[in-house]
């Protein structure tokens, strides 16, 4: 499994960055020495900017100069490349009722359709979109879900309408949807939110939208789903595992072997770090089987970490072999329970969507009936893998299948919720789930995203809006209405409270010390911020009714 895990397909990754040159690329030496040498605090920042100039002339001109008398990285750097503003002031409170300002905020966070220049990393897109906020400049993939239950309650329709239509364009042109819409994302995706997105935008616009968007859509799925049909049991392909029964479940996956360009410098020492404690437990015959041996490992640490970027997720003690070690990563060792909901929901949708698809003739009644067939019987099958493989019966609850050691995990997440979310769980399951999250999850401001306290942000203390809003929608479907309404009453009054001694709306929040700044993870907590703007109306609402 391990040897199949470290194929990838070259070909189609090379294909990717022929079209769109990354920041590596573009600049090769002075790319890695500007990250190792930590000119920017972020490693984000770097990979933002735009050339002053053709990078060809750049580069040359840094391999003249920098062994020079005096040369400055940094003077380099800032002579040659427009750096990123600094986040905005004006996502600080300019109102004092909380909905008001979220809903002035959309024209803040919106952006217009982009234009190419040359050097950028940054993907153009053909219409209008929202933005997170503060280092998150672009548009991102499962964050936009959940802006858009915002935007809908604000009456922000066609908004929502031309940031779907960005997402089919993706899928056109790249075949996915990148985790965003930057070249050095392109090597994967993200959560698959694209289906509820359309069927977000066809209950208000009507199920036309589904005829709109069913190509994009299957066209997705087609990327999720590459290589299973050829898949042998027992094995591994990008995003596919087909378990020893011939079970297919799903796993996050990144086509790249490289450190993130993002975050090259952090990941370089983590490789290291794990290259390190693997060679001091392991005898080798000579110095050359183990620096090949070394490397080996590097290359699966960047993927592990690659995947965990594209679960959303990046990063949580939820991958980790330790819990306090993110060197023991091994995300796409999991079958996780998230992703496969998602997919079952995608599958859902579909079939949906070819159900109440047009049809006149004969041959497109037929063609109309057996699509919707097999839709309904794949996500059948996903549901019964899902049961099977990803509950957990001595915890009472959901958790991602570790299909190498071939064991449900013991980590207690919110991940967990996603089976009661989209209503795939059955009552008694359920019932267990639901207390298991109300015992160990719930705190003082809303449901923590783990019970472990790492230093990484998706785990506690940290809670965040899209999770809160799949507990909650969670805790609605099977009925349990009152703990529902009191975990949003919870963070709704945190997120106020935040935003009464801040004026700002915030990426993440402490859940436990509702006092305390939620913290952790590679860079600052960033406030603007789309998800948690979107979840707070939506939230609203549902407290209302």
């Amino acid at each position: 499994m391990k040897k199949i895990f470290l194929m990838i397909s070259g070909l189609a990754f090379m294909a990717l960055l022929k079209a769109q040159s990354t920041p590596d690329q573009l600049f090769g030496d002075l790319f890695v020495d500007v990250q190792m040498q930590k000119v920017f605090p972020d490693g984000k920042t770097f990979v933002d900017c735009i050339p002053k100039r053709e990078p060809k002339a750049i580069l040359s001109e840094y391999k003249k100069t920098k062994t020079t008398p005096g040369f400055s990285l940094e003077k380099f750097v800032k002579d040659n490349f427009d750096i990123p503003a600094a986040p905005q002031l004006n996502y600080v409170q300019q109102e004092k009722d909380i909905t008001a300002h979220i809903k002035n905020l959309w024209t803040v966070l919106k952006r217009e359709p982009d234009v190419k220049k040359e050097g950028s990393s940054l993907l153009p897109l053909p219409h209008p979109y929202i933005v997170p906020g503060g280092r998150f400049r672009e548009v991102y993939y499962w964050d936009s879900y959940f802006t858009m239950l915002g935007l809908k309650e604000s009456g922000e329709i066609e908004t929502i309408h031309q940031m779907v239509k960005n997402f089919a364009y993706l899928i056109n042109t790249y075949g996915h949807i990148p985790n965003g819409n930057r070249t050095y994302y392109l090597t994967r995706s993200q959560p698959p939110f694209f289906a509820m997105m359309v069927q977000l935008l066809a209950d208000v616009k009507g199920k036309e939208i589904y005829a709109a968007f069913l190509p994009a859509m299957e066209k997705e799925y087609q990327y999720w789903m590459e290589g299973s049909e050829k898949l042998k049991p027992g094995a591994a392909n990008k995003r596919v595992v087909k378990l020893d029964d011939g079970a297919i479940l799903n796993r996050y996956w990144d086509d790249a072997t490289i450190p993130r360009q993002e975050s090259y410098r952090e990941d370089v020492e983590t490789a290291e770090k794990a290259a390190k404690a693997f060679l001091a437990t392991a005898t080798f015959k000579n110095a050359n089987q183990a620096e090949k041996a070394a490397d080996a490992k590097k290359i699966e640490i960047y993927q592990h970490l690659r995947a965990g970027a594209a679960s959303g997720w990046d990063f949580s003690s939820r991958w980790f072999r330790d819990p306090n070690d993110i060197s023991t990563i091994e995300t796409a060792f999991y079958a996780p329970v998230d992703l496969n909901c998602l997919l079952y929901e995608i599958e859902s949708i579909i079939r949906l969507a070819y159900v109440q698809k047009q049809a006149k003739t004969p041959t497109e009644i037929a063609d109309k009936s057996a699509m919707a067939a097999k839709y309904e019987s794949l996500a059948k099958a996903r549901k019964k893998a899902i049961e099977q493989y990803c509950w957990n019966e001595s915890k009472g609850m959901y958790a991602d299948y570790h299909f190498i050691n071939k064991k449900v995990s013991d980590a207690i997440t919110l991940a967990g919720m996603y089976p009661l979310f989209l209503k795939i769980s059955d009552k008694q399951r359920a019932a267990r789930q639901v207390e298991i999250a109300n015992k160990e999850l719930l705190k003082d401001g809303g449901f923590s995203t783990t019970t472990f306290n790492t230093k990484q942000q998706w785990d506690a203390p940290n809670g965040w809006a899209p999770l809160q809003w799949v507990s909650i929608r969670a805790l609605q479907n099977y009925y349990f209405t009152d703990e529902a309404k009191l975990a949003a009453i919870k963070w709704l009054k945190l997120n106020k409270d935040v935003y009464g001694r801040t004026g700002k709306l915030m990426e993440k929040y402490n859940v436990f010390n509702t006092q305390l700044d939620a913290g952790g993870g590679e860079y600052p907590s960033q406030d603007g911020f789309g998800w948690t703007n979107g979840v707070f109306l939506a939230l609203s609402q549902f407290i209302e009714q």
